[in-house]
C-alpha cells in the first residue's frame, strides 16, 4: 500500500475488517442477544455484542491503518494523526438484531477531515449485512458495487411513483412528530416503507429498491457509509439547503424526482 493510500485501498481495508465483524456478530446472534443498557431512552438498546463489535473493528483497524481516527457509536472517539478517520456503526438496526428481524449491518466508512459529517469527505465505505449475505461498497470516484455489482439508482418519472423509505426516533415525541408530518406525504408518493436501519436503507437508494430516504436525527455513523454508496450511485445526498448531510436533515433521493420530494419535505414539515 502507498505511504498516502488511494481510496480503493482503503476501501481494500473496509471490506475485510467489515466482513470480518458481520460475520462476529452473526455468530453472536445465533448464540442469543443479552441488552447491556440504554442510551436516549428505554427502547434505544445497545447490546453486548454491539459493544465487543465495536472493540473488535477499533482493534483491527489499529492494527492496519495506525494512526487513523476513530468514532464509533458506543465508544470514545481517537484522534487522527493521518489526516483520516473511520466513522462506524458496529450493528445499525439494534432493535432489529435484537428481535432477529434481519435487517441490520456493520457499517464502516473512512473520511478525510472528520469526523464532523459538515466538513469531511467520505473515501471509501461498507456496508455488510451478513443475514442476506449482501456486502455494499463504495470509493469516491469509484461508483458504488453490491457483491460485484454496480449499482445506479432508480429513475421515476413522478413523485407519484416514489417508494420512500424513512425511519422514526427513539424519543416517543419525535416520532408522533414525524408520523403526523409523515401523514401529509402519504397520499403523495407510491408508498412508505420503515426497514429499521438507516444504512440500509440508503443503500436501498442506491440498489433502485426504494426511490428516496427521508431522515432527521441520524447520528454521523449512521449515514457515513450509506451515504457514500449512494452518491456514487447517482442518488442526490443533502442535508438541509446547502449543506451535506446530519443530525439536522438526511436527504436521499432519485434526481428525477429530487426537486419535487424536497418541496414536499418542506410543506409536510419534516
Amino acid at each position: 500500500m502507498s505511504v498516502t493510500p488511494t481510496p480503493a485501498e482503503l476501501l481494500e481495508i473496509a471490506v475485510v475488517v467489515a466482513r470480518e465483524a458481520a460475520a462476529l456478530a452473526a455468530r453472536r446472534r445465533s448464540e442469543g442477544v443479552e441488552v447491556a443498557e440504554t442510551k436516549s431512552s428505554a427502547v434505544d438498546v445497545v447490546t453486548h455484542t454491539d459493544r465487543e463489535v465495536e472493540t473488535y473493528v477499533r482493534g483491527r483497524l489499529a492494527e492496519l491503518r495506525p494512526g487513523d481516527g476513530f468514532f464509533g457509536e458506543e465508544g470514545e472517539p481517537d484522534d487522527s494523526t493521518t489526516g483520516l478517520t473511520w466513522v462506524v456503526d458496529p450493528i445499525d438496526g439494534t432493535v432489529n438484531f435484537l428481535y432477529g428481524i434481519p435487517q441490520w449491518a456493520v457499517s464502516i466508512a473512512v473520511v478525510e477531515g472528520g469526523p464532523d459529517p459538515l466538513a469531511w469527505r467520505a473515501l471509501a465505505a461498507v456496508v455488510a449485512n451478513p443475514m442476506s449475505g449482501e456486502t455494499f461498497t463504495a470509493s469516491a470516484g469509484g461508483g458504488a458495487w453490491l457483491d460485484g455489482r454496480r449499482l445506479g439508482v432508480a429513475a421515476p418519472v413522478s413523485l407519484e411513483q416514489a417508494l420512500l423509505a424513512t425511519g422514526f426516533s427513539y424519543d416517543a415525541a419525535r416520532r408522533v412528530e414525524h408520523a403526523e408530518a409523515l401523514v401529509r406525504v402519504v397520499g403523495r408518493v407510491r408508498d412508505l416503507r420503515r426497514l429499521g436501519a438507516a444504512s440500509l436503507d440508503l443503500c436501498a437508494v442506491a440498489a433502485g429498491r426504494v426511490d428516496a430516504y427521508v431522515e432527521r436525527g441520524l447520528k454521523p455513523w449512521d449515514h457515513a457509509a450509506g451515504a457514500l454508496v449512494a452518491v456514487e450511485a447517482g442518488a442526490v445526498v443533502r442535508g438541509e439547503v446547502g449543506e451535506a448531510p446530519s443530525e439536522s436533515m438526511t436527504f436521499v433521493a432519485a434526481p428525477s424526482i429530487a426537486h419535487d420530494l424536497a418541496t414536499l419535505v418542506v410543506e409536510a414539515g419534516i
